[in-house]
């Protein structure tokens, strides 16, 4: 089974970071891992937005481990749940500077000895 990474970058909206982070911690993890393939979840904090030019700062990144045989039908399936029973979302959230990236394991994990 080949191994991906769903990668999030996200922040929230402008005097809304709390509740972001209640939605995206208590909910919104919970709804992702209910995706069939997706094995984990694991959110971190920019404790200082790099600002590339051209591009927004993300705050937040979202790393969720992926194991599927149709990464093509688990990122469908994983589109489809939005603003449905199966994925509540929160208008904390900025949509307009969220990205998010596939990218798929083309190395075995190295580790230090």
């Amino acid at each position: 089974m080949a191994e991906y990474q769903l990668i999030a970058m996200t922040s929230p909206v402008k005097g809304r970071e709390d509740e972001f982070n209640v939605w995206y911690n208590d909910i919104h993890l919970k709804d992702v891992l209910k995706v069939p393939g997706i094995k984990s979840a694991r959110r971190f904090r920019n404790h200082e937005p790099a600002v590339v030019p051209g591009q927004p700062p993300h705050r937040y990144l979202a790393f969720y481990e992926v194991e599927t045989d149709d990464i093509e039908a688990t990122i469908r399936e994983l589109r489809s749940r939005p603003n449905t029973p199966k994925m509540t979302m929160s208008d904390a959230l900025d949509t307009r500077t969220s990205i998010l990236w596939v990218v798929e394991a083309i190395s075995p994990t190295l580790v230090s000895e």
